[in-house]
């Protein structure tokens, strides 16, 4: 009898940890409702909506906080409508985001958040600049600091001035990195997570990137020691050396075919949990997931395929921790696109499952 029930316990467990909930960050300017909660089975790659937080505006990044018990959105709007940051509580058990209280960002169009337990740090693209605002319990309280990009780059429609795109720790959270579109530089920041003010100003490295590229998003290898950058303005991908707070170039490559002549705008990238594969994506008149193989030892890529994304502006992606699904985020077709991950070889295949939503910008796994 005991032995039958250990192992309907071990079934029970087992079947448990199948299920992974899935926060999905929107533009609610069409047809989304807000911050959408699905559950993610790993077994199946099956999508189910559990709950969604409406009256919300253009909560288009999301960021989870290391407890897995707050969910944190950049309200992505400027202008006559301020850029605002809005905090949620979230129940395991329900599925439900319950709204505690939001502030401004600092700065128009905040376009990316990450959180510590004591900060939430937001990137504001029109705004130029980076906000550090303070937390505790969930509550946001006003930035501590706003620390303003000055520059531009040489293409004068996209790079008329600063444009901060993203706000990305290091694995061992002693750097904050901060790619700016508008300048073709990425700043680096010492960052002290128990300081009142985390963010060290005035030891920033910053790093030049090719002139007209735009730096956009960047991912880590698993063990920190490779830094890699999208650039959206140039459809590639950088490779960089990482070490104390510091980017040494390695290697250029294109996210594209040799023969694209379509538009271009890369959005995306992230890292397989291995650390052997790395994805980018490709909105313009792409469409496309670009894999490439990481080599272990000097950081270089090499392009192994680019697959359709089965839907029109992939700006966001996911791969789930297991890492046997990628799951692209299709902003202008309104859905979901859930891929076979192949571990062995980095590939990806079209599960059949796909889940309808309003203009969806920000995929986030959650436990």
């Amino acid at each position: 009898m005991i032995r039958i029930f250990a192992l309907l316990l071990l079934v029970g467990l087992q079947t448990t940890a199948q299920k992974r909930d899935l926060f999905v960050g929107t533009y609610t300017r069409g047809d989304s409702k807000g911050v959408y909660v699905y559950s993610f089975d790993e077994k199946t790659g099956e999508l189910t909506e559990r709950s969604v937080a409406e009256n919300v505006s253009n909560p288009s990044f999301l960021s989870l906080s290391p407890n897995r018990q707050f969910v944190y959105a950049s309200n992505e709007n400027g202008g006559n409508e301020p850029g605002e940051i809005s905090s949620f509580r979230f129940d395991k058990a329900s599925g439900k985001l319950t709204f505690i209280n939001k502030v401004a960002s600092a700065g128009d169009h905040p376009c990316y958040v990450t959180s510590t337990a004591k900060h939430v740090i937001a990137g504001n693209y029109t705004g130029g600049n980076l906000s550090v605002l303070p937390v505790k319990d969930g509550m946001l309280q006003p930035a501590v600091q706003v620390l303003q990009h000055e520059g531009s780059s040489i293409d004068t429609v996209r790079q008329e001035k600063a444009h901060v795109h993203a706000t990305v720790l290091s694995p061992d959270r002693k750097y904050l990195l901060v790619p700016d579109l508008g300048m073709d530089e990425v700043w680096i920041y010492p960052f002290h997570e128990d300081a009142d003010k985390p963010v060290e100003e005035n030891k920033a490295v910053r790093v030049k990137i090719a002139e007209g590229s735009g730096p956009r998003h960047v991912v880590f290898s698993p063990n920190g020691k490779f830094v890699f950058l999208v650039q959206e303005l140039s459809g590639t991908v950088s490779s960089y050396r990482f070490s104390k707070g510091n980017m040494k170039l390695i290697q250029t490559i294109s996210s594209h075919p040799s023969n694209y002549l379509g538009e271009l705008g890369s959005a995306d990238i992230h890292i397989s949990p291995d650390g052997k594969f790395l994805y980018a994506s490709n909105r313009g008149n792409s469409n496309t997931i670009a894999i490439f193989k990481v080599d272990a030892g000097s950081g270089k890529l090499k392009l192994r395929d680019i697959i359709p994304t089965k839907g029109i502006k992939p700006r966001n992606f996911a791969i789930d921790p297991s890492g046997n699904y990628l799951l692209v985020a299709n902003q202008d077709s309104n859905n979901i696109v859930v891929f076979k991950r192949h571990q062995s070889n980095g590939s990806l295949s079209y599960s059949g499952v796909q889940a309808k939503v309003g203009n969806p910008v920000c995929l986030v796994f959650g436990d």
